[in-house]
């Protein structure tokens, strides 16, 4: 997703650092090595989605098909995010982070040279385990090489990073698109990944970490479980419209297979996602937030670039630039808005800011076919990103101050693993929404349209390729694009509603005075 580099408590992992034995510190290297790791991850979540019109027309690809391109990275990423980083407690955080990186890059480049939208989509499913080795060990790696009091810098300077990554990210991937191939856009990755690997095992020593001997055994029947029930589910949201009943019943089995999941976790001694974390009510709210407001950003900003690419007829280099004034902001504010917390506690920020992201989707609903960016879509990706800028930190603080200290870790680890689910089901659950939307306003439209019977029978015939439908004819072009603004809009306003309830459960699990004021 666009907005995949910085989740709420990246720096919560950061933080959580146990009893480490820090003696061979190489913290220069070390942070080289994480940032570049990291790097790979947070242009890949951003530049991919600028990519998808391109891909789609080179790979001759349906909507869902694209789709899967997506959330098949987001599936492995959000059910393996947690079994990463429990797979670096137990193995050793820099071997688990280099496994992680070189997975990444050889899954990068199967894509750049995938033959067929199959082989693009399995490359990306590799690629989702691969990130889920590397995010959370690239953040423990700080922790684990870094004495408290020189941790601060090091997040100061990896989330900086972090930063410039996620803007440079749609740009350079709109550029790279522009004039090379789609492909390019996963070779990037190569280059990061050689240098990442050479400082790893050249001057980045495994280090001896005393939690290691206090892990207990790994919960694969917890993470089997949950990857399998995501997949179903998924599976069947997207696919269902195609196949019918048959797929419906991969979403029942998916369905089934959570519900044993949480059953299990609540039996484990080492469970995957510790449920007694949720006892806490500002927890449980701060994760319900989380949900929504992630659910909201992860729908609507996998079809704007469908939407500025392939109806709005930006290049993609400028509908990646689009996107900047909401990533600059979330930059440029979030250290105001971590001192929110402080001055009018938790429950007016996390109010408030989902409020404003709220009214920055109805925004987005807003424009037709056509018009000038600065009155079209600046607003809304304006008010969206202090909307958003104003949420991420208090959240994080919220997150993090509302478990026990020994707990942070595990806490900010399922907050992580909350949004890329959450991204993961607004997707699946939108699409099918989208192509109805899609289909029957087109059908309408074309009905009306002064076209001979074959140039609608043929349009229609395509129209799981969506906003990539190809035709010749002005009158039916016309009608393929105003049908996808009108699929935009509803997804728009949905995520708008989602922002509203991220507001509404604030509203009624937060504290008006955090205790960390």
């Amino acid at each position: 997703m666009i907005t995949s580099a910085r989740r709420p408590c990246d720096e919560g992992i950061i933080l959580s650092g146990g009893c480490r034995d820090t003696t061979q510190r190489n913290g220069s290297w070390v942070l080289a090595a994480t940032v570049l790791g990291s790097s790979m991850e947070f242009i890949d979540g951003t530049v991919v989605n600028v990519a998808l019109p391109a891909l789609q027309h080179g790979l001759r690809a349906t909507g869902s098909q694209v789709q899967w391109v997506v959330e098949a990275y987001a599936l492995f990423l959000a059910a393996l995010l947690l079994v990463g980083g429990a797979l670096g407690d137990r193995l050793g955080l820099r071997r688990v982070f280099l496994a992680g990186v070189v997975l990444f890059a050889a899954a990068s480049i199967w894509c750049g040279f995938a033959p067929s939208i199959g082989s693009l989509i399995a490359g990306r499913a590799l690629q989702g385990i691969g990130g889920a080795m590397l995010v959370p060990n690239s953040l423990a790696l700080i922790s684990a090489y870094f004495p408290v009091e020189e941790r601060g810098r090091a997040i100061g300077t990896w989330s900086g990073f972090a930063a410039m990554m996620t803007a440079m990210g749609p740009v350079a991937g709109g550029l790279l698109v522009e004039h090379g191939s789609w492909r390019w856009v996963f070779f990037i990755n190569g280059p990061l990944a050689m240098i990442a690997v050479w400082i790893l095992l050249r001057h980045v020593p495994e280090i001896n970490d005393s939690r290691r001997e206090e892990t207990g055994g790994m919960d694969w029947r917890g993470a089997l479980l949950l990857t399998s029930g995501l997949a179903g589910v998924t599976f069947a949201l997207i696919e269902g419209p195609s196949f019918g009943r048959v797929v419906w019943l991969a979403g029942v089995a998916g369905l089934l297979l959570l519900g044993i999941a949480f059953f299990v976790e609540e039996r484990t001694s080492s469970p995957l996602v510790p449920m007694t974390l949720f006892r806490s009510r500002e927890f449980a709210g701060a994760n319900l937030l989380t949900f929504c407001l992630y659910a909201a950003l992860g729908g609507a900003l996998f079809y704007l670039p469908l939407n500025l690419i392939q109806i709005q007829g930006y290049s993609p280099a400028h509908a990646g630039a689009a996107l900047l004034p909401m990533v600059l902001l979330m930059f440029l504010l979030s250290r105001w808005s971590g001192g929110l917390i402080a001055r009018y506690g938790a429950r007016g920020p996390l109010v408030i800011g989902p409020l404003m992201a709220a009214a920055g989707y109805m925004l987005l609903a807003r424009p037709g076919v056509g018009g000038s960016y600065w009155t079209t879509y600046f607003p809304a990706v304006l008010v969206l990103g202090l909307g958003m800028a104003v949420s991420v930190a208090p959240l994080t603080t919220v997150v993090m101050s509302s478990v026990e200290e020994s707990r942070v870790g595990a806490a900010s680890g399922v907050n992580n693993a909350v949004s890329q689910v959450a991204s993961l089901l607004a997707l699946a659950v939108l699409a099918p929404l989208f192509f109805h939307t899609f289909a029957g306003s087109l059908i309408h439209r074309l009905a009306k349209a002064p076209i001979s019977e074959k140039t609608l029978r043929a349009t229609i015939d395509q129209r799981n390729k969506l906003g990539a439908i190809e035709t010749g004819d002005p009158y039916a072009r016309h009608a393929v694009d105003e049908a996808f603004v009108r699929a935009f809009r509803v997804v728009a306003l949905l995520a708008s509603g989602l922002a509203v309830a991220a507001s509404a459960s604030a509203a009624m699990t937060m504290k008006a005075r955090s205790s960390t004021s």
